[in-house]
């Protein structure tokens, strides 16, 4: 585990925030050395803490999004709730939130009281449909935003119902968005002392993430139909069944990858067939190709291709399951899967990597998703000077 000195140590986050946006969110920032205190409902916690599978009663979900932190309770519907949110922004960065609009304002911890406390305060503000517009009182999660956004409408095959993806694609990259946005927006108070509301709808990183639409539709009035995994703008671009019943995924976007592809598949007359002598071409006739790929490819197991393909330095990939990923030596040469102690699970936990490697200051997995309230004592009592009395008639846990 690195001991290096870390971009963002000093930076104090508090996460107020439940589920999987937000909570993504400053799992990027607690990789690169932040200092996150997570705020949890006392009792049960993050309802993350009882999504997807568990072991022996312990959420593995919560422990991969939620590793790095530190967890504390907290009713925010009670006073002593607010004046431990009150405390913990009092000298903090950014606090992160993901209720529906005006419930913090309800509470009384809007941005108009935390900011009177702490001027120099970030607020990141996650929510379904953002903080203005007609939709803004609606309750939003990550399916409504992969249907909303258009992602859902253009995923699938064309006699099929539009799909959505297998794991919360909406939820994680408006993590990754809101992270980007938290870093811009503390740039800008390192420089003026000033903090500021980020107001981040979950569908609009997606939206802006689906490639040319837009411009596409405003300029020819294009409408981007389910295609299955072909794409609209490059060809080839599918994956293709081997002849060991394995898949790849393949794409020929540079004519000289598609060249050396066809090189190495023996089937170089493709290159000089009319119908796919360029991107264009190859685009309007992507079924047709696609069926002289598929009888080439299926000649082949899936480890031989591969191999092929390497040798023309032509552009394939399996498509991986999670256990092959388990041995795929290029995976751990990367160290893409770390192992942490958990003392909650008594023994190691393996999970995704700090995504990116600094040269200097390299990011590190401290700790696993903590324990519920495993911080009371030495936040709420060590820290903020709240006593042991009031805080167990609260019902909140300090040992």
């Amino acid at each position: 585990m690195s001991q290096s000195p870390q971009p963002l140590d000093g930076v104090k986050v508090v996460d107020i925030a439940n589920f999987l946006a937000g909570p993504i969110a400053s799992m990027f920032l607690a990789d690169f050395g932040a200092d996150v205190v997570k705020v949890e409902r006392p009792g049960t916690g993050d309802e993350l803490r009882f999504w997807g599978n568990d072991k022996d009663g312990v959420g593995l979900m919560y422990k991969m999004v939620n590793r790095n932190k530190r967890s504390v309770t907290a009713d925010l519907r009670t006073p002593l709730g607010v004046e431990i949110v009150k405390r913990l922004i009092s000298d903090a960065d950014i606090v992160i939130e993901n209720y529906r609009k005006g419930t913090l304002e309800r509470w009384g911890l809007g941005y108009d009281v935390l900011s009177e406390i702490n001027p120099g305060l970030i607020m990141l503000r996650v929510t379904g449909f953002g903080q203005t517009g007609p939709n803004s009182h609606r309750p939003g999660f990550g399916t409504l935003a992969e249907g909303y956004s258009g992602y859902a409408y253009i995923t699938g095959y064309p006699d099929r119902p539009p799909l959505l993806p297998g794991f919360g694609l909406a939820d994680d990259s408006a993590g990754l968005m809101g992270a980007f946005l938290a870093m811009v927006a503390l740039q800008y108070k390192n420089r003026s002392s000033k903090g500021q509301v980020i107001d981040m709808a979950i569908y609009e990183p997606l939206f802006t993430l689906l490639g040319p639409q837009v411009v596409d539709f405003d300029q020819l009035g294009l409408v981007q139909e389910r295609n299955g995994s072909r794409l609209p703008f490059t060809a080839p671009r599918n994956t293709y069944r081997t002849k060991d019943d394995k898949w790849v995924s393949i794409s020929g976007s540079a004519q000289s990858t598609f060249e050396r592809m066809c090189e190495a598949l023996e089937v170089t007359e493709l290159v000089s067939d009319p119908r796919f002598l360029d991107n264009r071409l190859r685009i309007r006739n992507a079924i047709a190709l696609d069926e002289e790929l598929q009888a080439a490819i299926e000649k082949f197991d899936r480890d031989g291709l591969i191999d092929l393909f390497d040798e023309f330095d032509a552009a394939a990939a399996p498509c991986n399951s999670i256990a092959e990923i388990f041995k795929d030596p290029h995976f751990k040469a990367r160290e893409n899967i770390v192992s942490v102690e958990d003392e909650e699970l008594g023994g190691p936990i393996r999970m995704q990597n700090v995504v990116g490697k600094l040269s200097r200051t390299p990011g590190a997995i401290r700790n696993a998703g903590p324990k519920l309230g495993s911080s009371n004592r030495s936040i709420l009592i060590n820290r903020l000077g709240f006593n042991e009395a009031e805080l167990k008639a609260a019902g909140l846990p300090v040992d």
